[in-house]
């Protein structure tokens, strides 16, 4: 046993300080990006927000009206090879650029895999996705899956220190996932004990992998625009959104009425709600660590891009940052005291 006494920080836990600024207006950002992969050849352009590979977010409706507007979706993964079939039919123009294929890591999630890129070979992203990245078989998977699609970007995770960073890009991922149990549905840290605060996750990760020519999602913990502005001036490359962006009219989830309001369910993928679906309940050797919630219904996805985005452009007139890219580079964190966070929360 050994204790680490560093301070690890969280969203909350920090605020941006305002710089000098030339920008006279909030329209002279520019929020796209372009990014090469260590792997790919493939270039990528667009705004790095990605909606989360839930079923409850991750939906083929959610990646159409994300990729409109240039946002990414990684697409959860218990569509059918069917459903893909019939969602690549009528895929609009350049879509593919903005969605990734999720998978897990078995024998039949590889085999489901394979049959989906037999049919839609145009398909440039695959997001292999565990709750917990540390276990050998899941690097060897990655590994696996860079020798069979050599030319496909792979986005794998979830991890939260620099080393299984560098392992995972060495083993043939383009960008890592990271966040464990910062999410608003995820109980990870409460039946476990285990995760790692997500503002200094993103720091410690994004500086491990940038040094090899890779790339990082803060995946977990925003719940306003200011936090998706901390992990880009963290040095986050792509931020993944859930709970922002579940309960809109593109989202997944069962709709329900209370009091003659609708409301849509938003669970964790380790939930007891996400395994019944799926998997028929929660196996006997493991116990839920997700929750369910219920969202009140928001309208079309629409709306709430534009207080995101909007909101993002806002803090880089703050710091003087004319692109998202220049974001880390102005930024300055200052803790927030007890007390002042108190107040914050509220």
């Amino acid at each position: 046993m050994r204790i680490e006494n560093d301070i690890k920080l969280g969203f909350k836990d920090v605020m941006i300080r305002p710089k000098r600024s030339t920008l006279k207006s909030r329209s002279e950002v520019n929020l796209e990006r372009e990014f090469k992969f260590l792997h790919s050849s493939f270039v990528w352009s667009g705004i790095p927000i990605m909606g989360a590979n839930m079923d409850t977010v991750g939906t083929f409706e959610m990646a159409k009206a994300l990729s409109d507007k240039k946002l990414f979706t990684a697409i959860h993964k218990h569509y059918s090879i069917t459903d893909w079939n019939v969602f690549s039919s009528s895929l609009s123009k350049n879509i593919e650029d903005y969605i990734a294929v999720s998978t897990g890591i078995s024998k039949q999630d590889s085999e489901k895999l394979a049959s989906i890129f037999k049919f839609n070979p145009y398909l440039k992203f695959i997001c292999i996705d565990v709750a917990n990245g540390y276990s050998e078989h899941f690097a060897d998977f990655v590994k696996e899956t860079r020798t069979l699609y050599p030319d496909k970007v792979i986005i794998a995770g979830n991890v939260v220190t620099g080393e299984m960073v560098e392992e995972l890009l060495l083993s043939g991922a383009d960008i890592v996932k990271v966040g464990i149990g910062p999410g608003s549905v995820c109980t990870t840290r409460i039946k476990t004990g285990v995760g790692y605060p997500q503002l200094s996750a993103i720091i410690e990760c994004a500086d491990a992998a940038h040094g090899l020519g890779g790339q990082i999602i803060s995946d977990g913990g925003c719940t306003t625009p200011g936090d998706i502005a901390k992990a880009f001036g963290a040095g986050a490359d792509f931020v993944m959104l859930g709970g922002m962006l579940a309960g809109h009219t593109e989202s997944g989830g069962e709709i329900i009425e209370k009091q003659g309001k609708p409301y849509r369910k938003f669970y964790g993928m380790s939930s007891s709600t996400a395994m019944k679906k799926h998997v028929g309940g929660v196996a006997e050797y493991r116990a839920s660590e997700g929750k369910t919630v219920e969202i009140p219904y928001k309208g079309n996805v629409d709306n709430t891009l534009q207080d995101i985005l909007g909101g993002l452009r806002s803090t880089c007139t703050y710091v003087g940052a004319q692109r998202l890219k220049e974001l880390t580079k102005r930024t300055t964190f200052i803790r927030v005291n007890e007390q002042e966070n108190r107040v914050y929360k509220s």
